[in-house]
């Protein structure tokens, strides 16, 4: 009998739409290569982008919240392992996974550090550098007393393991760091992308639901991109996301050259056809899933410190990171410009991505320490203390406050 794994998702995936759908299409296909059937089930409601989970035989199965109908269903189901989408999930479901599951592996895939982007956010409000009483925020006491509940949580971001074992002293017992995981890019894939001379104009994207994604466009809108004009008067910035909104439509100016495109069917053919990605992120954290886009594509870019956080490790940028917003717009233009820059700007792309997000390189170690988790809990267990502190009774709040809510509900 094959083992099981239950994805309980905060959303439904979204490949097209986020980073993050394409993320967690990568830990199923991780999970089915080391030979287990897959059921992922959600509270969340679908869209017209969700993907259908049918097509890589995943079960599905719709749940919902602060309902006891969940004990049943997860008991019958009998996981070995249990992957919470986010700290979220993780709040909502872990007490019960324990209680109905208690010899499940409980794995948190964090996607990013929530509480880092909050305290970026903060910060940037109040144009300041990030203190240690950013970080303190609520949301990375929840996130962290999430790690502690769960037995292993997946990082996408070396950085961000760097900030939790040395700032916050996380064991790193408690950590694994799995980035994007991806096919590397062949010699006829790289000789069949469009040339420097067949592409034209300058593209972002990002899903306009992510608030940072937002903020990086409306930060181009009043201060990059008028920069960039002021050199390239007939340039063109065409901006690609998810789930755009008013506020997001009415930036457009075809004067200006500021164009909003909205959701691309093909991301891979948008990128392509353009010459430079920008990337003028000013808060957030993880891996850009844009960044990759471009590398994946042949597409060289600007980017700010944080938009190019734990990318490259050791390699070359496939293009420039600039904070000074006069200086991001300078390097833009040259690298629009300069064909034998740009062509060694995109030479270091392909470079960074086969070297650090193959996912063969990554596919072994973690199947070895997902099994000896598996086969060695109850140690596992023992030696996070604070995790049994917060699976206690005594602080469980969220338990509590579920079955009151199911209870009321009644």
């Amino acid at each position: 009998m094959n083992k099981k794994l239950l994805v309980i998702g905060f959303v439904w995936p979204e490949p097209k739409s986020s980073a993050a759908g394409s993320r967690m299409l990568q830990l199923i296909d991780q999970f089915q290569n080391q030979g287990y059937d897959v059921t992922f089930a959600s509270a969340a409601n679908t869209s017209n982008n969700t993907f259908d989970l049918s097509r890589l035989n995943i079960n599905t199965q719709a749940i919902l919240l602060n309902d006891s109908s969940f004990d049943v269903f997860v008991k019958n189901l009998n996981p070995d392992v249990v992957l919470f989408d986010r700290f979220m999930s993780e709040e909502q479901y872990g007490w019960r996974v324990s209680e109905q599951c208690p010899n499940a592996l409980r794995v948190l895939d964090t996607e990013d550090f929530h509480g880092l982007r909050k305290a970026r956010e903060v910060a940037l409000k109040q144009n300041v550098e990030v203190s240690i009483t950013h970080l303190q925020n609520d949301i990375t006491k929840r996130e962290i007393a999430s790690i502690y509940r769960s037995d292993i949580s997946l990082m996408i971001s070396e950085a961000e393991i760097d900030l939790l074992t040395t700032t916050f002293k996380i064991d790193k017992s408690l950590l694994y760091y799995l980035p994007f995981l991806l096919e590397p890019i062949s010699e006829t894939e790289k000789k069949q992308l469009p040339y420097f001379e067949a592409r034209q104009h300058f593209i972002t994207i990002g899903n306009f639901l992510h608030a940072p994604n937002y903020d990086a466009v409306l930060y181009l809108k009043q201060t990059i991109w008028p920069l960039i004009r002021k050199q390239l008067p007939k340039a063109e910035l065409h901006i690609y996301g998810a789930y755009e909104s008013q506020k997001v439509t009415q930036l457009n100016n075809i004067k200006d050259g500021f164009l909003i495109k909205g959701f691309a069917e093909d991301v891979n053919e948008v990128i392509q056809n353009a010459k430079v990605c920008l990337a003028s992120l000013r808060y957030g954290a993880g891996l850009k899933g844009k960044l990759i886009d471009a590398m994946q594509n042949g597409t060289p870019s600007i980017m700010t410190s944080i938009a190019a956080e734990s990318m490259f490790g050791d390699f070359n940028a496939n293009g420039f990171i600039e904070d000074d917003p006069e200086t991001f717009a300078e390097k833009a233009v040259l690298l629009f410009t300069n064909s034998e820059i740009w062509e060694q700007k995109q030479k270091n792309g392909f470079e960074a991505l086969n070297q650090r997000f193959n996912r063969l390189d990554f596919e072994e170690g973690f199947s070895a320490h997902i099994n000896s988790l598996r086969h060695n809990l109850k140690a596992h267990h023992e030696k996070n203390f604070i995790g049994q502190l917060l699976r206690h009774q005594t602080m469980q709040s969220t338990k509590y406050m579920s079955k009151w809510i199911e209870a009321k509900n009644r």
